[in-house]
């Protein structure tokens, strides 16, 4: 018996270094946002259901440019990420910086109860990871067993500035065993790909995550029992963030449950910098040449 399946997406960040709310940002040849993208492709994939983690102050303009279309087309849960809304019941700290992406997921713990995926509202992950990352979460039946969809590294940079990815080990199973965050990849002059803060030369082949995340409910737990341990350390730094990649690493030294990577050959592209606008706008005209989103 196949599963429910449920989408999220998270889109309460601002995107400070775009400079604006760039989850709904027109682009392309439709004016659409790269979250009508992402909720066509998930909806064709088989996705049940999308629920948005966004922020309070902002929830009548996003619901009215992006989540009227979500609700046109399947069922559709608006969650917020509160600041003082902490797990485990533990006391808010005034600040402006969100908690982070693990934050953001717990905080639609209650709307979720089927096996579901996550990602972030600001990129354009390609059909075939949808079909992947559903076909996966739809026959799991492992509470212990999640997955990550995967990304050819050199498919995913900018050539605006550096990037921030999760480089990926994997078993011979295609087991995830590590992710490092490689928080300054660039490209040099002689196209040599290479971490600059690290001084690590990356190779274009490389499987890196692009926040793309299959789990089952059992992460909510997961996530609130590592928050108990980050809070106080972290209580102090108002720009501390509590991340989901970090959440899986220390599932998977605790062997608390497995993930699976599921290679992808779709085309990533995000708007990192303002300078990525065109190149995003020709990728999305190119598909609208080839008829693939004609009904979006």
């Amino acid at each position: 018996m196949k599963n429910k399946t449920t989408l999220l997406i998270m889109a309460a960040g601002m995107g400070s270094r775009f400079g604006s709310l760039k989850q709904i940002t027109p682009l392309g040849p439709h004016k659409k946002a790269l979250l009508h993208y992402t909720i066509y492709d998930a909806v064709q994939a088989g996705f049940d259901k999308i629920v948005f983690i966004i922020r309070e102050s902002f929830a009548e303009e996003f619901k009215n440019f992006v989540g009227k279309y979500a609700e046109n087309l399947v069922e559709t849960v608006y969650c917020y990420q509160d600041m003082n809304k902490l797990p485990g019941g533990l006391p808010p700290i005034e600040r402006e910086k969100p908690w982070g992406t693990a934050h953001a997921i717990w905080c639609a713990k209650d709307a979720i109860h089927e096996p579901f995926a996550a990602l972030n509202a600001d990129d354009f992950y390609g059909s075939d990871a949808f079909v992947k990352a559903h076909d996966f979460l739809a026959a799991n039946q492992n509470e212990k067993e999640y997955c990550l969809i995967g990304y050819r590294l050199a498919s995913t940079l900018s050539e605006n500035g550096t990037v921030s990815r999760g480089v990926c080990e994997v078993d011979k199973d295609y087991y995830l065993t590590a992710v490092t965050e490689c928080t300054k990849i660039g490209t040099l002059p002689d196209g040599t790909i290479k971490d600059e803060e690290l001084g690590r030369v990356l190779n274009p082949d490389d499987v890196v995550s692009m926040n793309f995340w299959g789990f089952m409910p059992t992460v909510f737990g997961e996530i609130e029992k590592q928050f108990q341990e980050f809070y106080p350390q972290n209580k102090d730094n108002l720009k501390s963030e509590f991340y989901i990649p970090k959440v899986v690493d220390q599932v998977l030294k605790e062997k608390a449950a497995k993930v699976k990577v599921l290679k992808t050959d779709a085309k990533w592209f995000g708007i990192t910098y303002k300078e990525d606008t065109p190149g995003v706008n020709a990728a999305l005209a190119a598909f609208d040449a080839e008829g693939k989103y004609s009904n979006l």
